[in-house]
């Protein structure tokens, strides 16, 4: 079998056949457990109080958005991927949730001084091909927080990487194999990422590059785009983060 290329002429997540194929591994019934886990620590980290209103900015097909709406909070959820925002509406409509869900590219989502915090959760920066983008998103975010608001990102750590890194990784989930091919690109900016997806006799390729942040950068990122104050933890309970964290968790507060 002859793996099938996806074409790179438009920006990698724009490809709704990504979000498709990789979805079972990414969401899968664990990814969701772990949300309902999560929520209570992430809603204390952000010192959020009752009924507050919370962005979930690349909020998928709605893991943090739901628990966060099951908890009293207004939310919306932003995400660009049709086929997520349907599945997140549907799970809101089946749990009597209140959740607004919006279609948008988060270079583009602004709301001015409409939140009390927002997220992006689980290695949802880096994205783009330009750094600037990752600062115009962090602007955005601080345009849409009301003074005193919190951002919070979790992404995979750049220095857990360095340590783990492995060049290669398959999976298997229900008869369907994934192969991970890495390769770091040049003064650890980031990772080039070939994964082949292998399901019923079918093969498909798609490649992606992902942007990588150590603490210090990530700081420096959010506090360049004019939050005051930026603190770093290892996970979603607030533990001081080291180079044995598997996640990195940036707090970013507006003025």
């Amino acid at each position: 079998m002859r793996a099938r290329a996806v074409s790179r002429r438009r920006e990698w997540f724009g490809d709704d056949r990504f979000w498709r194929a990789f979805k079972p591994f990414m969401f899968d019934e664990d990814k969701w457990q772990a949300a309902a886990r999560d929520a209570d620590p992430l809603a204390r980290l952000l010192s959020l109080k009752p009924g507050a209103a919370v962005l979930d900015l690349c909020c998928g097909p709605g893991r943090f958005s739901l628990e966060l709406a099951r908890r009293g909070y207004r939310v919306t959820g932003v995400d660009r991927t049709q086929a997520y925002l349907a599945e997140a509406r549907r799970r809101a409509r089946e749990h009597g949730l209140a959740v607004e869900f919006v279609r948008s590219d988060m270079r583009r989502f602004a709301r001015p001084r409409a939140y009390e915090a927002c997220i992006n959760m689980y290695t949802s920066i880096g994205y783009f091909k330009r750094p600037e983008d990752d600062l115009r998103v962090c602007r955005n975010v601080l345009e849409s927080l009301k003074p005193g608001g919190t951002f919070l990102v979790q992404t995979g750590a750049k220095e857990w990487l360095a340590r783990e890194f492995r060049p290669r990784h398959w999976r298997e989930r229900d008869g369907t194999f994934v192969l991970e091919e890495r390769e770091i690109a040049p003064g650890w900016t980031g990772v080039s990422n070939r994964w082949i997806v292998v399901s019923k006799g079918r093969v498909r390729e798609f490649r992606f590059f992902l942007r990588l942040y150590s603490a210090v950068e990530l700081s420096n990122l959010i506090k360049q785009a004019g939050f005051s104050r930026v603190s770093v933890h290892g996970d979603l309970e607030g533990a001081p983060f080291d180079n044995t964290s598997r996640w990195l968790v940036a707090v970013g507060r507006k003025s």
